[in-house]
C-alpha cells in the first residue's frame, strides 16, 4: 500500500462521525435457589444426558450397577485422580465391569481407549445449572481422551460445585487468576446433524453421558 493510500484511509477514519455506544440490555445472572439441581437435570436430560444422585459413601456401588445394567464390561479410570483411590478401593472383588487404569503413555493406551473400554470415568471441576453444562479441567491424571474416546462418559460431580451460571462460577472460583490451557464445557453427549438436520449421537465423541451427582447425605 502506498503512503498516499494509507494517508487517505486514516484521514477518512479520523473524519468519520463519532457515534455513541448503544445502550446494552439490562442483565442479571440467574439464581435458581433450591431448584438449582432440578434446573441442571432438566437441561442435561433435554439433550439425552442422564443425571443420578448418590451419597459419597455408596457412589462406587451405584456406578457399578449403572454401568453393569448398560452391558459395560470395562471402564477406564484415573488411579491418581481425585476419586480414583476411592473407586478402586470400593471396586475390589466386584463382578463386571472391570476397572482399567489409565496409567501408561498414550501410545501404549491407544488400543485400550479405542477398542477395549466401553466407559470412561472423570471428575468435574464444577457444573452450570443455567445451561446444563459440565466444566472439566483435564490433567495428567485424567487426560481429555478419557472423556472423549469411550462410548460412555461418566462424570462425577460434587453437588457443592454446582453454580447457577458461568458468570457466577468464574467469579467464585477466581478463574481470572487460574486458567488451564484446556477448559472444557460439556453439555450432553456428542451430537451432530447433517444438512437435513438429522441428529446423530456419538459421531465425534461419547454417545452417552452419565452425570453422577455426589451428595453428602
Amino acid at each position: 500500500m502506498s503512503d498516499a493510500a494509507r494517508s487517505n484511509i486514516l484521514a477518512r477514519l479520523k473524519a468519520a462521525p463519532r457515534t455513541a455506544v448503544p445502550d446494552l440490555p439490562a442483565w442479571t445472572p440467574p439464581s435458581f435457589g433450591d431448584g438449582k439441581l432440578a434446573q441442571f437435570r432438566q437441561m442435561i436430560e433435554s439433550v439425552h444426558g442422564e443425571v443420578h444422585e448418590a451419597s459419597r459413601a455408596d457412589w462406587p456401588e451405584r456406578l457399578r450397577t449403572l454401568l453393569a445394567n448398560k452391558g459395560v464390561e470395562a471402564v477406564l479410570y484415573g488411579p491418581a485422580s481425585e476419586h480414583g483411590p476411592t473407586l478402586a478401593k470400593n471396586w475390589e472383588d466386584k463382578e463386571a465391569p472391570a476397572l482399567v487404569p489409565y496409567n501408561r503413555a498414550i501410545e501404549e493406551m491407544k488400543d485400550v481407549l479405542v477398542h477395549q473400554v466401553q466407559a470412561g470415568v472423570t471428575s468435574c471441576r464444577a457444573a452450570i445449572a443455567e445451561t446444563g453444562s459440565l466444566v472439566l479441567w483435564p490433567t495428567a491424571a485424567e487426560p481429555r481422551l478419557m472423556s472423549l474416546l469411550p462410548p460412555i462418559h461418566v462424570a462425577l460431580l460434587s453437588a457443592s460445585t454446582l453454580a447457577d451460571s458461568l458468570a457466577q462460577l468464574i467469579a467464585e472460583q477466581g478463574w481470572v487468576d487460574e486458567m488451564p490451557t484446556n477448559a472444557l464445557l460439556i453439555s450432553g453427549p456428542s451430537k451432530t446433524a447433517d444438512i437435513e438436520q438429522t441428529l446423530a449421537y456419538g459421531v465425534h465423541g461419547p454417545k452417552e453421558l452419565i452425570v453422577l451427582v455426589l451428595t453428602d447425605a
